[in-house]
């Protein structure tokens, strides 16, 4: 049997395969509370006969201020707590496992999602060209204000807690969402931050959120059930690329990798993109930054398909593989993948909102 089918050991996590499904935004919460068609659409994707080894849940924000897109759910209050519940206990019921990314966007965010019309907060009050989903469609987001001190060691607080609550829901874990231009690489990358602080300028600086976040996350539920998302390379969100990214990432190994987290999931290349950026001037050596991580779970993804996904398994490149796309429309993939079954095609008109099981929960499965 292919590698790729066979079960894994994630930290503290044991999981029945290494096809993983990808953190996915839908837009489908209620008053940013999880309901009862959430519950079904992942419980769909559980199954380790089927459906994933493990599922990483769509993007999670861990505050009121958190939050940068319509009808996101949270993980910080204990109707929403409750509400994650019933997804888990329904995941553990098909012996599925199950982590939350936690997730601040920064200043990827829009007033009208703020608390009272606030404006977005980030390591900068430089605005992204970017958008955002709100009611009424996407728009362009607000512009941003510059956290003080006081207020990042109040959010390092925010993801403590969410961790904290993400357990009392009855995760298996959870994920930093430390990618795709949001709060955390806002700090990270210097076409970005801005700063001169100690949270800015200099890498150890730039890394310093990150560590207190991880630091912060570790001591609360245990590094065994704390897994990361890194995205060295991607220009998404309108973040830039660092002028040494190479030597940011290495660093940011240095930090992390002496707390043996659950895994180290990267997204390699553009976010939902191309995976080589060479033809721009990009090039990133990932094998160097697995190699500084040794002896941690590594978590790959972005265009994965069957062959490449075997391969990478197979060869030792990666130890798991995360899906996106085909993960929507395919909740039982990892058999589709097992048998080489033909795919369901994601429909792109029902990928973003709804209040039905249409494009969400009525994907047929095999046979």
């Amino acid at each position: 049997m292919d590698k790729l089918f066979t079960p894994f050991q994630a930290g503290a996590i044991a999981l029945d395969n290494r096809v993983v499904m990808a953190p996915l935004t839908r837009n489908r919460a209620t008053n940013q509370v999880p309901n009862d068609l959430m519950v079904e659409y992942y419980r769909q994707r559980a199954k380790p006969s089927t459906g994933m080894g493990l599922i990483i849940t769509e993007a999670t924000p861990i505050s009121p201020m958190a939050h940068g897109y319509l009808d996101t759910p949270g993980i910080y209050t204990p109707e929403q707590v409750a509400a994650w519940k019933k997804v888990t206990d329904a995941v553990h019921a098909e012996g599925g496992k199950i982590v939350v990314q936690l997730w601040h966007v920064g200043r990827i965010s829009h007033s009208s999602l703020l608390p009272g019309g606030a404006a977005p907060v980030s390591s900068t009050s430089k605005a992204a060209n970017s958008k955002t989903y709100i009611a009424g469609g996407f728009a362009p987001t607000s512009a941003p204000r510059a956290l003080t001190v006081e207020e990042i060691a109040a959010t390092v607080q925010d993801y403590r807690h969410a961790a904290r609550c993400a357990i009392e829901a009855g995760f298996d874990g959870v994920e930093i969402h430390a990618a795709n231009g949001y709060l955390i690489e806002q700090f990270l990358r210097d076409s970005c931050n801005d700063r001169s602080d100690a949270y800015g300028g200099s890498i150890e600086n730039r890394v310093r959120f990150l560590r207190e976040v991880a630091q912060a996350i570790v001591a609360e539920i245990g590094a065994g059930r704390t897994g990361i998302r890194l995205s060295p390379i991607t220009p998404a969100n309108d973040i830039g690329q660092d002028s040494n990214a190479q030597a940011l990432f290495a660093a940011v190994a240095g930090v992390l990798a002496p707390m043996k987290l659950a895994y180290v999931h990267v997204v390699e290349g553009a976010t939902g993109g191309p995976r080589d950026l060479s033809d721009q001037g990009i090039t990133f050596d990932f094998a160097a930054l697995r190699a500084a991580f040794d002896g941690v779970a590594w978590m790959v993804n972005n265009g994965y398909d069957r062959a490449m996904a075997i391969a990478a398994v197979d060869s030792g490149a990666a130890d798991l593989v995360a899906f996106g796309k085909p993960a929507i429309s395919n909740p039982d993939l990892t058999r589709r993948l097992r048998e080489n079954a033909p795919l369901n095609p994601v429909d792109p008109a029902k990928l973003y909102g709804g209040s039905g099981p249409e494009g969400y929960t009525d994907y047929p499965t095999l046979g």
